[in-house]
């Protein structure tokens, strides 16, 4: 199915998204026609929005995208499981940048279960001759060239994404997403000051898995060599979903207890 599209006002090319990418994207999900972890998405967007100096408005509350998303998508579109990414652009009209008013545009990206480990395991390898800064910005999702880069040499080299790197050549994230690498009962995640993405979607889950004792969560500085060693990686992505990692050169990986893991998180959610 095509994706909805939906804005605050009606879009002109002199916004500042198209014109200097000056904008940040959060997505929200929608599952079995509900909201699910809607407050802690709705943090990061104004920690995103204050990172990147926007003016919040003040009917920007957790109950203002709550009653937006219930009724433009729950109700109004009928979409019962999906991804909603949400992205909030700065206007030309203050006195100062800082003092701009904003503006948003959202695309809801309908899926069987925005929860549930996609089918296809991805096949990945690391790209080297660029990588991604490891700042204060380099945890939200703003405007990278670094991705859209990457995304076309995966593409042209018959891959579903890469692995990017940061200055010090150790791992930071994909361009869609964050990794996590199995190893026993040790779950490795690359450190945010790595530059891996904020993502309250991983959050969730290891938060989960680290609550019931069902892994041993450790932050790590990973060189990209680590990843060869790893006995099954997930990769999270806030825009994407949630999908295994088949391949990374000449090295293939498992499924099975990553896909367990996650069927036990599902669950949590009935309860």
């Amino acid at each position: 199915m095509e994706n909805q599209y939906f804005t605050s006002d009606e879009l002109n090319v002199k916004n500042r998204a198209f014109l200097w990418g000056d904008s940040v994207k959060v997505s929200f999900f929608v599952r079995n026609g509900g909201l699910i972890m809607d407050e802690e998405c709705y943090f990061f967007l104004m920690a995103s929005m204050r990172k990147m100096r926007m003016n919040i408005p003040l009917t920007y509350t957790l109950e203002f995208f709550q009653t937006l998303f219930q009724k433009e998508i729950i109700e109004g579109k009928g979409v019962k499981n999906g991804i909603i990414n949400f992205q909030v652009f700065r206007n030309n009209d203050g006195v100062t940048l800082a003092k701009s008013s904003v503006s948003y545009f959202y695309e809801v990206s309908e899926m069987a279960d925005v929860l549930a480990v996609h089918q296809r395991p991805l096949e990945l390898d690391l790209i080297k001759e660029i990588n991604v800064n490891n700042n204060l910005l380099s945890n939200i999702r703003v405007h990278c060239p670094e991705n859209i880069y990457g995304a076309i040499y995966a593409q042209e080299n018959d891959l579903d994404d890469v692995i990017l790197l940061n200055p010090n050549k150790r791992i930071a994230r994909t361009t869609a997403g964050n990794l996590l690498f199995l190893e026993g009962d040790v779950i490795k995640v690359p450190k945010q000051t790595e530059g891996a993405y904020i993502s309250p979607l991983m959050e969730n889950f290891v938060t989960f898995l680290h609550k019931n004792n069902l892994a041993d969560i450790q932050e790590h500085e990973i060189i990209a060599f680590e990843s060869q060693k790893a006995e099954e990686i997930l990769m999270i992505s806030e825009e994407k979903g949630i999908f295994s990692v088949g391949k990374i050169r000449n090295k293939t990986f498992e499924n099975s207890r990553f896909s367990e893991l996650v069927e036990s998180w599902k669950k949590s959610f009935n309860q």
